[in-house]
């Protein structure tokens, strides 16, 4: 199994219908918590599975769009992804869900909330049309391997042992103190582990970078409020291309606009989040 399959692995719980039972692994570390597109996908994960739990048909295997709103920061522990079936059409079913852990006074508080559509990404590969353009990055040997990062900033960051990243040296100033201000950060990205993309990888990748509030010369990490991710197709196997944008920030709260395109030149998910973030006259 990858890292990124146990990573995201949900078992039923065989007496509360709709209870996955997961944990958080300490190797998906940003910062304090764990990754929030590892957050999504896990979740993606156990949706996926609850649809077909409830229709052995599994007639929509594959998130199309879903949003997740992040309350707490998700630590790694114990965790369960509550889930519910909210409507089963023809061509997409909904479906909602939280994932929760056990809080200090031994009750469960919950990290993420959830809504995603989820339908058959088969029927739709191919029939796609689109004015946007793959971004153009130096080959994956020319570009800033994450595993480069200090030591020091590498071991609050687990999460990029697990990834095979290499950025766009044109969107590292940051990293040495001179960031462009351009708010773009892009590179490749592959599992370290060699594990191929699919659509549920997808949505680790749409969070897998670096904020591009880095690349804004804002300090400090930058918390994700919502993130609503878009999958359009299915990837085809090797690296991802991965573009970051943000083009607003107004009262301590940015966009982040990304772009997933496949080793075909297909863009295959795109997502927006809107997060915190700190000014540098408030730092």
């Amino acid at each position: 199994m990858s890292e990124f399959d146990a990573g995201t692995s949900v078992v039923a719980r065989p007496d509360e219908p709709g209870a996955w039972d997961t944990e958080l692994g300490e190797g998906w570390r940003i910062g304090g918590g764990v990754n929030g597109g590892l957050l999504l996908a896990l979740v993606g994960r156990a949706l996926g599975e609850e649809l077909e739990a409830t229709d052995q048909r599994a007639a929509h295997p594959d998130p199309l769009a879903i949003s997740a709103y992040y309350l707490t920061p998700g630590v790694p522990g114990p965790a369960t992804v509550r889930a519910e079936v909210v409507r089963r059409g023809r061509a997409v079913s909904t479906a909602q869900a939280s994932l929760l852990q056990p809080g200090p006074d031994g009750g469960e508080v919950e990290r993420v909330r959830v809504l995603a559509t989820y339908g058959d990404l088969a029927g739709l590969d191919g029939d796609a049309s689109t004015t946007a353009t793959p971004p153009v990055l130096p080959p994956p040997e020319q570009c800033v391997s994450a595993a480069q990062a200090p030591p020091d900033f590498l071991k609050h960051a687990s999460l990029l042992e697990r990834l095979d990243l290499r950025l766009d040296p044109a969107t590292t100033g940051w990293a040495v103190g001179r960031p462009s201000g351009t708010g773009v950060i892009r590179g490749w990205l592959r599992m370290a582990d060699g594990r191929e993309p699919d659509p549920l990888l997808l949505l680790l990748a749409v969070d897998a970078l670096p904020p591009v509030a880095f690349e804004l010369g804002l300090p400090g990490w930058t918390p994700t409020l919502e993130l609503t991710a878009h999958v359009r197709a299915r990837p085809a196997p090797g690296w991802l291309r991965v573009v970051l944008t943000s083009r607003t920030m107004s009262g301590g709260y940015l966009e982040e606009d990304a772009e997933v395109w496949d080793s075909a030149g297909r863009l295959v998910a795109l997502s927006r989040q809107l997060a915190r973030a700190t000014s540098p006259k408030q730092a």
